[in-house]
């Protein structure tokens, strides 16, 4: 076979295959930010403080934590993985909510543009519901909800598949639903996601871009 033709073949499989998955542990110095990742912040109030903390039940023993318990309500730190960028991809997270008086909840941003723009799926124990949302230019709204029992300072499994305009969300190895919305079509990063003043450690956060 030509030369030519076997390089036009295999550049035509490589652009059928996903890109590489990435699997990333919190390896950092304790009391470091965690490598990659660059940090904004939804709506009102202070930036989120987040950190490589020392914690034996994490996988890696070590997990990074939102820490900021600034009580603003409309306030969503985000933590930006900067290396990937992917319009459909399965993200999977290790996640535990500690503390939080106005919230105590953790998620997964994806197909984010910028702070103000991103589809993010969300527990939280302090109403025991795992919700689904689309953010737009800062205004976020629900698009789907479960109630089951998520609880404090105990590491959960929250899972994203976003696939063209179908999205579906796992807790705990367990398929809740699927939605299909088209409010944000390009491709984008994929964050960690916090709320109001809860503090939430991230483990294991596994992302898996999509044909």
């Amino acid at each position: 076979m030509p030369r030519h033709v076997m390089l036009a073949l295999a550049f035509g499989l490589c652009t059928l295959l996903p890109a590489r998955a990435d699997m990333i542990m919190f390896k950092a110095a304790a009391g470091a930010p965690p490598a990659d990742f660059e940090f904004a912040r939804t709506g009102n109030g202070g930036p989120g403080r987040w950190i490589v903390v020392d914690d034996d039940t994490a996988e890696g023993g070590r997990a990074v934590e939102q820490s900021n318990t600034e009580r603003t309500d409309y306030r969503f730190p985000l933590a930006i993985y900067s290396p990937v960028t992917a319009k459909n991809v399965e993200v999977s997270v290790r996640f535990k909510p500690i503390a939080g008086a106005v919230d105590r909840a953790g998620g997964i941003a994806v197909r984010l543009t910028d702070a103000n723009n991103y589809y993010v799926v969300r527990a939280n124990a302090l109403e025991d519901n795992v919700r689904f949302y689309h953010v737009i230019k800062g205004r976020r709204t629900e698009l789907k909800s479960a109630t089951l029992k998520v609880s404090a300072d105990a590491w959960h499994t929250l899972t994203l598949k976003a696939e063209g305009d179908r999205f579906t969300i796992t807790f705990d190895g367990k398929a809740l639903y699927t939605v299909t919305d088209k409010a944000i079509a390009q491709p984008g990063k994929v964050a960690l996601w916090t709320k109001a003043d809860s503090v939430t450690r991230f483990d294991r956060l596994d992302i898996r871009p999509l044909p």
